[in-house]
């Protein structure tokens, strides 16, 4: 036990502690962000395994990242009364249980309770990642930092999809859960042994009426979305069901925002968005992951079940994807200390335009090599993007708000994950209906079979239309970063 501790107390005390601590962080992340992934590309094995449709299948995906949302809200809280060290030790200990779950589930309906509790732990792990490594790392390192830390998520990208296609073309879907579980062994170890704890002194209470707000909102709002378009409501966006629950959540939201304005010891300190830097960089933030989620979400489905790829294709199309933006994460989050934010957020918003303007063009001829392309430049627009942008977003925080700035920024980006694979899919879903309505079906039933999947591809491709104006958008709010102030004073 003392040799233990003398090793431990020599890794703490060591120049390269916060290195340590990084390739944890790294190593968390990377397998966050993989089990999103694999899921993507296992998705259409999942729905032809319980024989459900996208609108249940969906919530295989958005149960985790609405738990996960909802504890990147929380996290900071725990880890300032109980300590950052133990708090990351629980979420990753849960996430690594619900994947052993995950890999066991015997329906869809245990799958996503299952999911549900996965995400709790992966929400811990997300938010308190980003404020670990800004913690540890000072303002003229973190460019650098972070750039690793949207390598590991470019990593999980990469090779995400190619090993999960790999599985459930050779094995069956449940394997994709348990790539987790030796990985959350080893970060659960490297964590206990390396990791200083840290806490908050004189913290304040827990802020249950925002959280309670929080819980309502958010769930509500995806159930909402979803039964829009869904098949076991006939009556569509009219219902009162689904008006009664927008009205619900519209109040949860405006209850969480106020309440979070007008506390002391508020869950997410919103008041930082009154920085101009940070606000709008989080706005941005917001639209540019809409597109990154549910690009990731949908192509898989478009070319497994449209052009008839198996998932290891698939995940052999996302491999230069991962590798692409692996390699460009550290170069930029290094050059933009000497070029400016901008000089490459900018290009790299550009870049994914022209991407999710292309897939928008598929269809049932379009080559291999067209995809690649595709998917070749979304890579590049996103490794140019991630890190200068999360860098730009904390360059006026004052470091005792750093860690709450991590947190909405993390939020934010899981946030606009949950709602727009939820929006995606009802656009996607609207717009099937409506392909088929302009459909002359003849009796032939391949004559059927291939109206069917014209149209679910047309779907789908119109959903990226939304992305790409979305996109646009998010460029558009560029526009009122060029010109900062030339001081900007730390918000109290």
């Amino acid at each position: 036990m003392t040799n233990f501790k003398n090793l431990q107390n020599k890794i703490q005390q060591s120049k390269l502690y916060r290195w340590w601590v990084l390739l944890i962080v790294l190593l968390s992340t990377f397998m966050a962000i993989l089990d999103v992934t694999v899921v993507n590309v296992g998705m259409p094995a999942i729905m032809q395994s319980f024989g459900i449709d996208i609108s249940k299948a969906e919530w295989v995906v958005t149960s985790y990242l609405v738990t996960m949302t909802l504890m990147l809200v929380v996290s900071g809280w725990l880890a300032d009364k109980f300590g950052v060290k133990r708090i990351y030790l629980l979420g990753l200990s849960i996430f690594t249980l619900g994947s052993f779950l995950c890999g066991r589930a015997e329906n869809e309906f245990s799958l996503i309770l299952f999911r549900a509790f996965q995400g709790i732990g992966g929400g811990m792990v997300q938010a308190l990642g980003l404020a670990i490594v800004s913690r540890e790392f000072p303002p003229k390192e973190r460019g650098i930092a972070l750039g690793f830390w949207a390598a590991a998520a470019a990593a999980s990208i990469s090779f995400g999809p190619l090993v999960g296609g790999y599985l459930v073309d050779d094995a069956n879907w449940h394997y994709i859960f348990d790539l987790n579980i030796p990985l959350g062994i080893l970060a659960v170890l490297l964590a206990w042994v390396i990791q200083k704890e840290w806490e908050k002194p004189n913290i304040g209470p827990f802020d249950t009426l925002g959280f309670i707000c929080a819980i309502v909102f958010l769930p509500l709002t995806i159930f909402a979305l979803g039964q829009g378009n869904a098949s076991s409501n006939p009556l569509g966006w009219e219902s009162p069901l689904v008006i009664g629950t927008f009205i619900i959540a519209g109040l949860a939201f405006i209850g969480f925002i106020l309440r979070e304005l007008n506390t002391q010891t508020p869950l997410l300190n919103i008041r930082l968005l009154k920085d101009r830097t940070f606000g709008i960089s989080m706005l941005i933030v917001f639209l540019f992951s809409i597109g990154m989620f549910g690009v990731s979400f949908l192509l898989p489905l478009f070319l497994e079940n449209g052009l008839g790829y198996t998932a290891i294709m698939v995940g052999g199309l996302f491999l230069p994807v991962g590798i692409i933006q692996g390699i460009l994460g550290p170069v930029s989050g290094l050059i933009t200390r000497r070029i400016g934010y901008l000089s490459l957020i900018i290009p790299g918003i550009s870049i994914m335009i022209v991407s999710l303007f292309m897939a928008s063009q598929f269809d049932l001829e379009t080559s291999y090599r067209t995809i690649s392309i595709s998917l070749y430049l979304r890579g590049l627009g996103m490794g140019l993007t991630f890190a200068p942008i999360s860098s730009m977003a904390l360059s006026h925080i004052p470091n005792e708000e750093m860690s709450s700035a991590s947190g909405i920024a993390t939020t934010f980006k899981q946030l606009s994950g949950s709602i727009s694979i939820a929006l995606l899919t009802t656009i996607m879903s609207a717009r099937i209906h409506y392909h088929h309505s302009c459909t002359s079906l003849s009796s032939n039933e391949a004559s059927v079979n291939l109206a069917n999947k014209i149209a679910t591809m047309e779907g789908i491709t119109d959903a990226f239309k939304v992305t790409t104006g979305i996109l646009i958008l998010a460029g558009f709010c560029l526009l009122f970063l060029i010109k900062l102030p030339k001081k900007q004073s730390p918000i109290k």
